[in-house]
């Protein structure tokens, strides 16, 4: 695959389907009325281990050879993909090994290994995960599957627009949170094809910047790994992948501070009755906060997860 389209996004909808859950897309009229549009929010919350992550995990596992399989796969992670391909690669019935930040939050690194993953501790902030990964496979034979810098795991994320598209229309504008840019690149290649003329706004940790930056540069660029409570979002720099198809179609990449986030997980909470952790609620923080300027009528909003302990979301909210 040189590219992503249409045709692969739908082709990856048929391999999850059935295994991935479709997820709701939740509606406020409390919402709407602030932000003065309609607005319709994907709740990838509630996907199998709490994020969007699963779809792009199944859709690359599930097409590996038996030779593959047996050889296991190995994935790098703040814990949302560690989880995804360890619950894939049990479902495929290969061994998995998951690089984690030795700062991954304490309910990621259990989950994925209560999914029967090996997890292996870095820094995230003095060692190259990506480096490291590329270790074991030459160790030990095994499959890489990235978090996002891969065409099958892009086209797996993107069946999230594919499903809210088919759901409820035509949208003016999709929002969707950015890390290393895969499930924008997905959702983005899905969404222009199937509702010409939306626009898609990538949104970014104030402390995370790159994206905005490469855009501007018109070339990734690279940052100091970015200290943010969207752990998922701290990334140093876009996928070379994943920007190839984000700088062409995405509008603008806007950014939030860790207070909207934390404002934006409280609404969720109070109002809409949902946990989202703080990467799964920077799309809305950026609705809530005003950055999008002349806002269209219909607009859509992924809200890419809910993994968070019961703990850390008890201090947050607290800060917030």
């Amino acid at each position: 695959m040189a590219d992503l389209s249409l045709t692969d996004v739908q082709a990856a909808a048929e391999r999850i389907a059935g295994v991935a859950h479709r997820t709701p897309v939740l509606t406020s009229r409390t919402l709407d009325e602030r932000v003065g549009a309609q607005v319709f929010l994907k709740a990838e919350n509630f996907q199998r281990i709490g994020a969007f992550k699963f779809r792009g995990a199944y859709n690359a596992i599930s097409q590996l050879s038996q030779e593959e399989l047996q050889r296991g796969v190995v994935a790098y992670s703040s814990g949302n993909h560690a989880q995804a391909v360890a619950l894939a690669g049990r479902l495929a019935g290969t061994k998995v090994t998951n690089l984690m930040p030795s700062d991954a939050p304490p309910t990621k690194v259990a989950a994925t290994k209560g999914y029967g993953a090996e997890v292996v501790h870095f820094d995230r902030y003095t060692q190259d995960r990506a480096a490291l990964a590329a270790e074991l496979v030459n160790e030990r034979g095994m499959t890489l599957i990235p978090p996002y810098d891969h065409y099958d795991v892009m086209a797996g994320q993107g069946t999230v627009a594919l499903e809210l598209i088919e759901e409820v229309g035509q949208l003016g504008a999709l929002l969707v949170p950015v890390g290393g840019g895969g499930l924008m690149a997905g959702c983005a290649t899905a969404a222009t094809a199937l509702s010409p003329g939306i626009r898609m706004i990538g949104v970014e940790p104030a402390a995370g910047d790159d994206h905005a930056r490469s855009l501007a540069a018109g070339e990734r660029v690279t940052i100091d790994v970015p200290r943010t409570i969207a752990d998922g979002q701290a990334v140093a720099a876009p996928g070379e992948l994943t920007f190839a198809i984000n700088r062409r179609l995405v509008e603008a990449f806007e950014l939030v501070t860790d207070d909207e986030i934390l404002a934006a997980m409280t609404f969720a909470f109070e109002r809409l009755k949902i946990v989202l952790e703080p990467s799964g609620a920077s799309a809305l923080a950026a609705l809530l906060a005003g950055r999008i300027q002349g806002l269209p009528e219909r607009v859509g909003v992924v809200l890419s997860g809910g993994n968070v302990g019961l703990e850390r979301f008890q201090d947050l909210l607290a800060k917030g």
